[in-house]
């Protein structure tokens, strides 16, 4: 089992950019395929992006695609979201979340580890 802190949250303004950064414990972290998921207020948790075992592909959601970037260290034990040319939309609690399952890659329901979450606010 792996545990997973978020951090790099903030506040920005429009067009800036913003790396979150997952953390993890255990040593079973390749293993696993790690998801970002945002949840705004009054909204539902939605995926942003995921990416593979080793790092070699990633699964954007249509609404971050040529402006997020997510990255993994399997050594290192991180991954990372790389943010560009934010959106207020893109206002939310940012989550990162871990599977060592089958299933959608996509789906809340395949992620059974969670991290406690990093506020991210972009002003216009």
């Amino acid at each position: 089992q792996v545990q997973l802190v978020e951090s790099g949250g903030g506040s920005v303004q429009a067009g800036a950019s913003l790396r979150l950064s997952c953390a993890a414990s255990g040593r079973t972290f390749s293993q696993y395929r790690i998801g970002w998921f945002r949840q705004a207020p009054g909204k539902e948790r939605e995926f942003v992006t995921a990416i593979d075992w080793r790092g070699t592909y990633s699964y954007p959601a249509d609404s971050v695609k040529g402006r997020f970037t997510i990255s993994r260290d399997n050594v290192k034990n991180i991954v990372h979201l790389q943010m560009n040319s934010l959106k207020p939309d893109d206002t939310a609690v940012y989550y990162c979340a871990a599977s060592n399952s089958g299933g959608y890659i996509r789906a809340l329901s395949t992620y059974d580890t969670w991290g406690q979450g990093t506020q991210v606010t972009v002003s216009s």
